[in-house]
């Protein structure tokens, strides 16, 4: 039986990339780098999961030398661009998670963020659009800034395992990229797939369930817990 939901942010809570992909390319003009992530190359990219990883394979690509130091430095500006985009109203939620994060609480369902973004993506995305601090929404947040290795590898997941102290089969996973599904499979989790604009390319027949989003049908045990809330 399904006792908590565990989402994944990038994609899945929001259409989030466009405003990623903004804010790298701000990062980059103000690092002096002559850089410009359209939005195939950016599709591209996000097969390489975490935004230093990102740039450090971009730079390997362009063959650009650039130290862990400079590759830290331009995350911290690309991190301050999107908590300003973020903040200034340009993302919203995607259809139905509002609404399934309410019902879920409703429900007595716990929840959590396994996530490979970091910590101050999440609290920037959800003080923006849900209008309290991530912990009084979510139980536990387990973000891609507190472990060894991000999405496909099952890290972020067994973190937010180990936190909400339940074991796989409990929870359920709610992901929109391969790398995430992969992820979530990896660590023993049932997973819902809601694919995104950058990841509806993908092959997704790992999925225990794939929905366009979340106003349609929800996964059949999922959707019997709601409806008896």
């Amino acid at each position: 039986m399904i006792s908590a939901l565990i989402w994944d942010v990038d994609g899945t809570l929001s259409e989030t990339e466009e405003t990623h992909r903004a804010a790298f390319n701000s990062a980059f003009a103000d690092a002096g780098l002559d850089w410009t992530w359209d939005r195939a190359l950016y599709r591209r990219l996000l097969h390489v999961t975490g935004g230093k990883e990102r740039v450090r394979a971009y730079a390997t690509e362009a063959g650009v030398d650039l130290t862990d130091q400079q590759i830290s430095e331009i995350h911290k500006l690309k991190t301050a661009h999107y908590e300003s985009l973020v903040a200034s109203g340009q993302v919203s939620l995607r259809p139905g998670v509002a609404d399934l994060i309410a019902a879920a609480r409703d429900a007595g369902l716990r929840q959590a963020i396994g996530t490979t973004t970091s910590r101050p993506n999440v609290d920037a995305l959800i003080a923006a659009t849900l209008g309290k601090p991530a912990g009084e929404i979510f139980d536990v947040i387990a973000a891609g800034d507190e472990v060894a290795a991000k999405k496909p590898a099952p890290d972020v997941y067994l973190l937010a395992l180990n936190r909400l102290e339940m074991q796989p089969v409990q929870c359920l996973a709610l992901e929109d990229s391969m790398p995430g599904m992969t992820a979530a499979r990896a660590a023993g989790l049932p997973v819902l797939v809601t694919p995104s604009a950058y990841t509806d390319d993908g092959d997704f027949s790992g999925a225990d369930w794939i929905c366009a989003d979340l106003t349609g049908a929800l996964p059949p045990p999922l959707a019997r817990i709601l409806a008896v809330a």
